[in-house]
């Protein structure tokens, strides 16, 4: 028996075309969101991509602006520091329930998703493999399958919602060369440390790898203070 699934509205159609274009940097933080020219690029209905940045501006994606419309919510060196904080606790907190409830299943999907991701990753450049989107999908597939197995659902969605705010900084971070990072490396010792049931060390290098991460942005120039 075929499944028949949800028809998509043009408002979340809208919602997940404009959050990609905020997480790939085509709209850049602080960059004002023109309604009717994103209308028009996208060729959906105006109250589509209204709603739309209404749930982003939930989201904290985007801010509205009194009388203003809306810009693309700007990027701040406080704010990735509370952000990333906030993210390692909650990572933390998921993952530890989903190392008390996963089984067998649990387990493979998350040597699966670490399988495609370094398959993906497999190219000259390790920068150059994590700017495409495909390697983005998968790392995104990993990061859910550790916590796949969490049963609380509101934990599950705010660590959601904490991933995907995380994702812009994070993305802003791939062509800095500022540093020689084994991304490879860190995603490996969390597996391994996650399957073997190791709440400690699975806890220190979830926050090992969200601080790498943030500390790059925080010496680059991307939020030195002007």
């Amino acid at each position: 028996m075929l499944t028949t699934l949800p028809k998509r509205t043009q408002a979340e159609t809208a919602c997940d075309l404009i959050r990609a274009e905020i997480l790939d940097g085509r709209l850049p933080p602080g960059a004002k969101l023109n309604i009717k020219a994103i209308e028009e690029r996208l060729e959906l209905s105006l109250g589509a991509v209204r709603e739309a940045l209404s749930r982003l501006g939930a989201e904290g994606m985007v801010m509205g602006e009194s009388h203003r419309g809306y810009r693309v919510s700007p990027v701040s060196r406080a704010e990735l520091l509370d952000l990333t904080r906030a993210r390692v606790e909650l990572e933390s907190l998921c993952l530890g329930q989903a190392m008390d409830h996963g089984g067998v299943e649990w387990e493979t999907r998350i040597v699966a998703a670490a399988h495609r991701m370094e398959r993906l990753q497999s190219l000259p450049s390790e920068a150059e493999a994590r700017s495409t989107a495909a390697w983005n999908e998968a790392h995104g597939e990993f990061h859910e399958a550790l916590v796949g197995a969490c049963p609380n659902q509101w934990l599950l969605r705010m660590r959601d919602m904490l991933y995907r705010q995380s994702e812009r900084y994070r993305r802003l971070s791939v062509p800095l060369g500022t540093d020689q990072r084994d991304v490879r490396g860190e995603h490996r010792q969390i597996m391994e440390a996650a399957l073997a049931r190791d709440k400690a060390r699975a806890f220190a290098a979830i926050d090992a790898h969200l601080f790498a991460t943030a500390q790059l942005i925080l010496r680059s120039p991307l939020l030195q203070e002007p």
